[in-house]
């Protein structure tokens, strides 16, 4: 086993166990239709263990001529959601696939990784290069801006703004990792900005009530502020060590709203204190680290840009999820990365990481 393949699998299975403790201590005083999570986290772990073995072992060139194919599945899927999608809390994200709940939505983050990796680079026989710094501001910019708008659109529409955001982030940081010009980058960056008041009208009320909350969280403090609130509260009396796994008041005691899925950073954080976060936080560094390492390894530009592309995926996702977490950033559902209970999130992140161990040949 490679030295980087190691150390994303070894970093990998000890946030997913820091995951399952976490989970078991904010459900097990629950009802027990609860109190069996930590069980199917520690089942989706296994499996995301097999994945990436499998992943990891197949090699990387094979995603270059399947990521046009995995885009219209992936766009199948999606489409299939408003069909046959299970509705909850008002959202339509699941496909029911057996015994499992799938959510296409995180299959279509690292779908458009792949798909912007093999549409920035050129293929010649043996070797890939780069085409995108050639390209002009259609076939550099808004080309791969309409292949993105399909998934995107879809998505947003289920409702998840959460997850569409990435979307939009991975089109962002694939063009600067890709070479495209940065006048073009920044010119697309301000066009959004122009249509930002415009895109206000088409939100769903909710989510304009978690931007006003995101502003000024006691403007609805036991309504749509009152997750924020109660967070920040359990990150804030944390103190230096925390108090203690089973220990924590605000997710013990119920005041924690989804203590095991999106905010389960302020769950862990409130028992392991400042320095438990920091070791989260550490690993999470290293992991990210160590796939940017892969990238700057990579043979060619298709691998430089799938292990970039993957490294700077989960960065995002991880710093949003813990940015709201700490108020610093409305609250729009993304699962924090092997921590978060979910077999999707489990299952995408341990492909994703297949991938990126497999990048590094």
């Amino acid at each position: 086993m490679r030295g980087s393949k190691f150390i994303i699998l070894a970093i990998a299975i000890i946030i997913s166990l820091m995951g399952v403790l976490s989970i078991y201590s904010s459900t097990y005083q629950k009802e027990e239709l609860w109190q069996g999570l930590y069980k199917r986290q520690i089942l989706w772990v296994l499996i995301g263990l097999v994945i990436f073995f499998f992943i990891s072992n197949i090699n990387y060139l094979r995603f270059w001529d399947a990521a046009y194919i995995l885009y219209v599945v992936s766009i199948f899927l999606l489409l299939l959601v408003f069909l046959l999608g299970i509705v909850r809390m008002g959202a339509q994200r699941w496909l029911k696939v057996v015994w499992l709940n799938f959510q296409p939505s995180e299959f279509a983050k690292l779908v458009m990784v792949l798909f912007f990796s093999r549409y920035f680079s050129k293929k010649r026989a043996d070797e890939i290069s780069l085409a995108s710094a050639r390209s002009g501001i259609f076939s550099g910019v808004a080309l791969p801006f309409i292949f993105l708008l399909f998934p995107m659109g879809l998505i947003i529409e289920q409702p998840d703004l959460g997850t569409g955001i990435m979307l939009l982030g991975i089109f962002i940081v694939m063009l600067y990792g890709s070479g495209v010009r940065l006048k073009y980058i920044l010119l697309f960056l301000s066009l959004l900005i122009c249509l930002a008041p415009i895109l206000w009208h088409f939100m769903h009320g909710y989510q304009k009530e978690r931007l006003l909350v995101f502003l000024n969280p006691n403007i609805d403090p036991l309504g749509a502020g009152y997750t924020v609130i109660q967070s920040k509260i359990a990150i804030g009396s944390s103190s230096f060590f925390g108090k203690g796994w089973l220990g924590g008041t605000q997710s013990q005691l119920l005041f924690l709203p989804e203590a095991h899925t999106d905010f389960i950073f302020a769950a862990f954080t409130e028992e392991h204190g400042f320095i438990g976060s920091l070791v989260l936080l550490g690993l999470y560094y290293f992991l990210v680290r160590t796939g940017l390492a892969i990238a700057q390894s990579a043979q060619n530009e298709f691998g430089r840009l799938l292990a970039y592309g993957i490294s700077l995926m989960l960065a995002m996702q991880i710093s949003i999820n813990i940015a709201m977490n700490l108020g610093l950033a409305p609250v729009v559902g993304l699962p924090l990365p092997l921590m978060s209970y979910g077999g999707s999130s489990i299952f995408i992140t341990f492909m994703a990481l297949g991938v990126l161990a497999g990048t590094d040949r």
